[in-house]
């Protein structure tokens, strides 16, 4: 049987690369033999996947970063895989997915989230000293000149890599594609008791996001937007860190009230099936998990041109602009638009099939 490696820091199934890393090994355990390479486990692996955990140590984002790529390395090379795939900051894989794009793209585009200025001027000051910023521009340059099958996770991540680090040949393309077995419409009884949970009456009308970034990810314009919104209008805001900041510019707008910070959420469908509209107003983001689970539930999305995962909506769906008065016009423009679902194109190349296709061809080849 052959033997096949997933490297990633985390087993879990919190975070879109964690989710997709947990699916994958589990469609690949069906075949092969397969060892999950990673620092710490957050939820019991899938069946006959084989973590393998080198633990985490003391320190910065830097310490921890290199620790992982030095064991994970090692780990490799002693056990001879028939083929290692990496999903994050590793230094030899045969297969490599590029699920956030280089950094040097993501500097570009993210600087945007910060006033121009004092503000901006510091965060990039902040990330030119840091010294895990230059070991991950140095992980990236390897990869991407040493790996022999790169995998990008939409157009949008392969155009930015191909723009910074000129390819031979374009790298391959295999978009997320949602679990729609279990993203799907509710019935009218799960919508019912989903709307109850969150005390949505009749009428409400549920906007939904969901980022651990809030200011990357537009939280701050989108409350803005509030104030041009009717009062029936309801913001939810899925997501594992700090929000003080924004309960607090939620109260200074008058709008804390039509403000609810769900924390760290274990079952997102549930909040899919309660609200009416997702909204991510990401300044970069390589292909958004959640912008196709919200399709998947019969949602209408907003988000930026910026966003791999666009490529999924109708073109008035996104938008270039962050100015909180345009975006409630073109939330309630939205909000009235006929919806007909989720459209995969047959053509795409996508998923964990186009997966598991790539990881039978590289293991014939070998």
């Amino acid at each position: 049987m052959f033997r096949i490696a997933l490297m990633l820091p985390r087993l879990s199934v919190y975070g879109g690369v964690e989710q997709f890393a947990y699916r994958l090994a589990e469609r690949l355990a069906k075949n092969y033999h397969v060892d999950f390479i990673c620092a710490r486990i957050e939820k019991d692996p899938p069946q006959d996947v084989h973590p393998i955990v080198v633990g985490r140590i003391w320190g910065s984002k830097f310490l921890k970063t290199l620790w992982f790529l030095v064991c994970a390395e090692i780990i490799c090379k002693k056990k001879s895989y028939d083929l290692v795939i990496g999903l994050g900051k590793t230094w030899n894989q045969d297969v490599l997915r590029v699920g956030g794009g280089p950094q040097k793209a993501f500097w570009r585009f993210s600087e945007r989230a910060h006033p121009k200025g004092f503000q901006r001027a510091w965060k990039k000051f902040k990330r030119y000293i840091s010294p895990v910023s230059w070991l991950n521009f140095l992980i990236d340059s390897h990869q991407f000149s040493t790996t022999p099958t790169i995998v990008c996770v939409s157009d949008f991540v392969r155009d930015r890599l191909v723009e910074d680090y000129p390819q031979k040949s374009s790298p391959l393309v295999i978009y997320n594609l949602p679990d729609l077995h279990r993203f799907k419409p509710p019935s009218f009884e799960e919508r019912n008791s989903a709307r109850t949970y969150f005390d949505l009456r009749e009428g409400d009308v549920g906007i939904f996001t969901a980022t651990s970034n809030f200011k990357l990810k537009g939280v701050t314009e989108l409350i803005q937007s509030l104030v041009f919104l009717p009062k029936n209008y309801k913001l939810f805001v899925a997501g594992g860190r700090s929000s003080f900041a924004y309960i607090e510019q939620a109260k200074e707008l008058g709008v804390d009230e039509r403000v609810f910070f769900l924390g760290r959420v274990g079952d997102m469908c549930r909040v899919y099936h309660a609200t009416d509209l997702f909204v991510l107003l990401t300044y970069y983001d390589a292909c958004s998990n959640v912008v196709l689970e919200a399709r998947a539930c019969g949602l209408k999305v907003l988000s930026t041109s910026s966003n791999g995962s666009s490529k999924f909506l109708p073109e008035s769906w996104v938008v270039d602009s962050y100015d909180p008065q345009f975006l409630a016009k073109q939330i309630l423009f939205i909000k009235k638009e006929e919806d007909s679902g989720l459209n995969i194109p047959e053509s795409l190349f996508g998923g964990l099939d186009a997966w598991e296709s790539l990881v039978s061809k590289k293991l014939q080849d070998r």
